[in-house]
Formats: C-alpha cells, structure tokens, sequence
C-alpha cells in the first residue's frame, strides 16, 4: 500500500513538473520590444522614477506568441536632470512585465527618447532648451540585455 501510494505521488510530481515545463517560456536576449508609453515622463523625473507602458506588438518566438499587444510594462528613470549635481540627458529603460498578475523583471537596453530643439546659442553653451516631455502614446523601442523567463 505504502509502494502504491509512493508510485502515485511520483507520477503526480512528474505530471506536475512537465504541465509547468509546457508552460514555461523564454524571450531570448535581443528581442526589440516596442511599446507605447501611458504615464507622462519628463527629464525633471527623479532618477529611479517607474513609469508605465504597454506593448505596441505581439511579442513572438519560434512563432509563438508569447505577450500580447496591450500587455502592461513598468520602466524606470535612468538619468535626468532633476539632480543639478549629477544632471544628464532623460534616459529610461524597462524594469518588469506584467504577466498574468506577476511582474516578470527584465534588463533593456536604455534609451534616450528625443529632445526639444536647441537654439544655436544654447547648443555652443552646452544647454539644453529646456524640459524633455514624454507624453502618453509616445513609442519607444527597448532590446533585452538579458533573456526573460516567463
């Protein structure tokens, strides 16, 4: 009976392991995520900031869709210029995805979304002509550093 019982739990524990396995995903390092950006972001952001976006495409491998258009993505404040001291131009980069209620971290590479015009003056200064706003609908485009296990 014990033997029988024993048996049992193994197939249930192997069942189990190869119905998560089946599961299981893997967005390979590279993979270009693009998205379309819900929170305003400004260069006057603190560093470290989140914001939130939703993918602007399916995600796929080996034809397989694996995040949906629309799926919610948080980024982080890479640089700005809040911090007088340290200033630098906006940079953001993407931090999670939100998968089926589970934020899933992710290292992006880090972008530097475009910049209001310069006058000439500002530019042979070094200045900038004043705030980098990111409004809502803005697409960026991020590549994984790191492969995603989903």
């Amino acid at each position: 009976m014990i033997r029988y019982k024993f048996i049992t739990l193994i197939s249930l524990t192997c069942a189990c392991v190869a119905a998560s396995s089946l599961n299981a995903a893997t967005i390979p390092a590279g993979t270009m995520l693009t998205v379309n950006t819900v929170s305003l972001i400004t260069s006057q952001d603190a560093v470290g900031s989140s914001f939130e976006a939703k993918l602007a495409q399916d995600v796929s491998v080996k034809g397989n869709v694996l995040l949906r258009a629309g799926t919610k993505v948080f980024g982080k404040i890479r640089s700005s210029r809040r911090n007088p001291h340290r200033s630098g131009p906006l940079t953001v980069e993407l931090a999670s995805i939100d998968v089926n209620g589970r934020r899933i971290p992710v290292k992006t590479s880090s972008v530097q979304p475009a910049s209001p015009p310069q006058t000439a003056r500002q530019a042979h200064y070094g200045h900038t002509a004043g705030t980098t706003v990111v409004n809502p609908q803005t697409r960026l485009q991020f590549q994984l550093a790191a492969p995603v296990n989903l």
